[in-house]
């Protein structure tokens, strides 16, 4: 499975890890101190309902279940087939506890999956998530951030069966014991968002594709929490029609009717065309921002995407994402051909339903764009929209980085004292999305040099 964790380029001044991982892992993450606020973290969870309907979440389902990143087909449905124990060995940092928590309550409640945590000492566990260091990580998997593996329950075993047919997703016919590898040296929120991927990975789709706009299941990774159309597919995968070794036609038969029991609302909504995503377009995409290739070539690579797209005739987030990455390729060197390119990204974005966390993302750079010309009014009103999308996402960076630029739009429409309070209320956010404290200040100074009235202000 290829997880490229494309989230550098999907925000603004976002920090993110910008590496491609080999062929069939999945993966994504990446530090935390302090004199600023404490960390903020979130309470709630906000899942929007899918809005597909139910003929095309079971198209989407049998391509997530039974066809690995690369292509690879997969002969056999596989999960779990007794309740999952989860344990955490290794150095885990404070905020996984919390976090895997909250994940676990929502599996049970949403999914309905019979799932709970266990004592770091049950070596029967069906999922180990090991806490270890990036540096060691990399040492396993060059150009991982994190991975999920079968069948090993550590990373020093993984070592040991790398290339044994026991770590090979394709040769499972059903799930028992695997482990999950994250940086414990990492922002809360990238280690966060590396659990809620690679646990949601580890007991459900293998597959991610791109043309979901509104899943974790995605290699664009603008979704870094698991969604509604998230918790619909994993309670169909515990669907209790469902069995592992079943072929792809048993499950296909069986799933409109699980579909129409679990999302009712889902069998009356249009059934829309099912458009593949090409190789051509994948392929483009992780060169432009997968590690390793020059400047000029991950430009030529976007326009390669965003070519595709259009030869293709989509009309969805996959062009709007090619478009997205044109601007973020060509805004140091021409930022008013950066504005043109996500304006045609917003326009398609509005075609498609579910990409409001899509039009966030865009925000950052035009509200960007308006502060450095000085038009604070203007980068307001493309902010505030943006900012309940960030929050009811659970996306503290996204969050804190609007906020920051929120502040900067204030001050310069002569409103100091909201912008000093926006700014520290951001902080925390910051400390979640961003890791160390030298971390947050070095994004609150990339911000403030936006200003055109100087970089200001404590």
């Amino acid at each position: 499975m290829i997880r490229p964790a494309a989230a550098v380029v999907l925000a603004l001044l976002l920090s993110g890890c910008a590496d491609t991982p080999p062929p069939e892992m999945t993966t994504r993450a990446r530090i935390a101190d302090s004199s600023l606020p404490p960390v903020k973290g979130f309470t709630q969870s906000l899942p929007t309902r899918p809005m597909q309907s139910n003929a095309n979440i079971a198209a989407d389902f049998l391509a997530l279940h039974f066809q690995l990143e690369s292509g690879r087909a997969l002969p056999v449905f596989t999960r779990f087939e007794t309740p999952i124990t989860v344990r955490v060995t290794g150095k885990p940092p404070p905020s996984l506890t919390p976090d895997l928590r909250r994940l676990l309550t929502r599996l049970r409640r949403e999914a309905r999956i019979d799932i709970r945590e266990t004592d770091p000492s049950d070596a029967a566990a069906g999922v180990t998530i090991e806490a270890v260091s990036r540096a060691d990580i990399r040492r396993a998997l060059p150009q991982a951030a994190c991975f999920v593996v079968p069948n090993v329950s550590s990373l020093s075993e993984f070592r040991r069966k790398r290339r044994s047919p026991d770590t090979n997703w394709s040769t499972l016919t059903r799930r028992e014991r695997l482990a999950i590898f994250l940086p414990y040296d990492s922002s809360p929120q990238e280690i966060r968002d590396c659990l809620h991927e690679e646990l949601a990975q580890a007991i459900g789709p293998l597959n991610d594709l791109y043309r979901l706009p509104d899943s974790v299941f995605n290699d664009d990774n603008v979704h870094t929490v698991l969604t509604g159309f998230d918790m619909l597919i994993l309670r169909a995968t515990y669907a209790p029609e469902l069995a592992s070794g079943m072929s792809e036609s048993e499950v296909a038969t069986e799933l409109p009717a699980i579909l129409s029991r679990l999302n009712p609302g889902g069998d009356g909504r249009r059934v829309t065309p099912v458009s593949t995503t090409s190789r051509d377009f994948i392929d483009a995409v992780q060169t432009a921002l997968g590690p390793g290739a020059t400047t000029p070539a991950r430009r030529n690579a976007a326009m390669s995407a965003a070519a595709t797209a259009q030869r293709l005739g989509w009309q969805d987030h996959r062009r709007a994402f090619a478009y997205y990455m044109l601007g973020r390729m060509t805004q140091l060197q021409d930022p008013a051909l950066a504005q043109q390119y996500y304006a045609s990204a917003l326009r398609y974005l509005e075609g498609t339903p579910g990409t409001d966390l899509h039009r966030a993302y865009i925000a950052t750079q035009t509200a960007a764009y308006a502060i450095a010309r000085g038009d604070g009014a203007a980068a307001l009103r493309q902010i505030d929209p943006s900012l309940d999308v960030a929050a009811r996402s659970e996306n503290a960076a996204l969050l804190a980085t609007l906020m920051l630029l929120q502040a900067e739009a204030l001050d310069l429409t002569g409103q100091p004292e909201a912008a000093r309070a926006v700014r520290l209320d951001s902080l925390g956010w910051a400390r979640y999305g961003f890791g160390s404290d030298w971390a947050v200040r070095a994004k609150m100074r990339e911000i403030a040099a936006l200003n055109p009235r100087g970089e200001r202000k404590s």
